[in-house]
């Protein structure tokens, strides 16, 4: 199957009034002062040299260049127009992504100025639509983390949601990119999906997801085939003794809290007797960060 361009009837959605969306082949369309919704050759757009996120994640730069390979970017980036070129204003990560899955254009809002406020508003008033996809939807709210530094709690706010309506919803991205592909040719519902993200075993996520495509499953369906699946999955998968439970909605709840609260990924395991939690940093000024909102509840200090 073809994968996406990136520019589905959800991006129409997400972009202020007025911006003219412009397709592969047809360069031009766009406003007469070229800025607007367009597609921008990724060699061309140089990262912001004031930018003040300097790490990026490895294993989430590779899930989200996988996922890209899969469906293609399904939110633009924000550049300006500089000399031989643009500089990015937002989306690098998606920029860096995009580069890594082999990309020659993404799909790019070009402004003259830094008008995130406007994307923003309009992210906001339009996830309230009804066309998006459920991915569509949760890329939005990832957009908004990402360029705008939003938290779980703020982006529940603004949209009008619980924040675990959110973070469920933020969770879809972490399937494999076979299941991304699913879900964005809506072969795969959001129900569907929630039942296949209570296993962390991803070659079962990506069995029982073919299973309820082919056999048009019902979500109580799917939930009987995850839990039908496990014994046999777990026994190749893992060495003899070791068994693979479905986790518990808390557990996971609480792990992506802790990854937002730290700004950082939190892998949270729990055994029969006790538990382990794992942070990751990327240097010691970064485990120093952590460790301020661990005792302080902020991350901002000086020297």
């Amino acid at each position: 199957m073809a994968r996406r361009s990136g520019l589905g009837k959800g991006l129409d959605a997400l972009i202020p009034t007025g911006v003219k969306k412009t397709g592969a082949g047809d360069p031009g369309d766009s406003t007469d002062d070229g800025t607007g919704l367009r597609e921008l050759t990724i060699s061309d757009i140089r990262p912001n040299p004031n930018q003040p996120r300097v790490h990026f994640d490895e294993e989430s730069l590779v899930e989200l260049s996988a996922s890209i390979k899969a469906i293609g970017v399904l939110q633009p980036i924000l550049v300006r127009p500089v000399d031989n070129g643009y500089e990015l204003i937002a989306g690098e990560r998606r920029w860096r992504a995009a580069q890594r899955a082999g990309l020659s254009v993404i799909p790019a809002v070009v402004r003259v100025t830094d008008e995130l406020a406007s994307v923003e508003q309009a992210l906001v008033e339009n996830l309230h639509r009804q066309d998006l996809t459920p991915l569509e939807e949760a890329a939005a709210y990832q957009q908004l983390l990402d360029d705008f530094s939003m938290t779980h709690e703020q982006v529940a706010t603004k949209v009008g949601k619980s924040r675990s309506a959110i973070t469920n919803s933020l969770r879809l991205l972490t399937l494999p990119p076979s299941i991304q592909q699913y879900l964005a040719d809506g072969r795969l519902s959001a129900g569907h999906a929630k039942v296949l993200l209570g296993s962390p075993n991803r070659p079962l996520q990506e069995a029982v997801a073919k299973r309820i495509v082919d056999e048009q499953l019902s979500v109580r369906a799917a939930e009987e085939a995850l839990r039908g699946d496990q014994p046999k999955q777990a026994t190749k998968s893992k060495p003899t003794g070791a068994s693979t439970t479905l986790r518990a909605p808390g557990l996971l709840e609480l792990e992506s809290l802790l990854s937002e609260h730290l700004q950082t990924k939190v892998s949270v395991s729990m055994g029969a007797k006790n538990g382990k939690v794992v942070v990751d940093f990327a240097d010691l000024e970064d485990l120093e960060r952590i460790y301020r909102l661990m005792v302080e509840g902020s991350s901002d200090y000086s020297d």
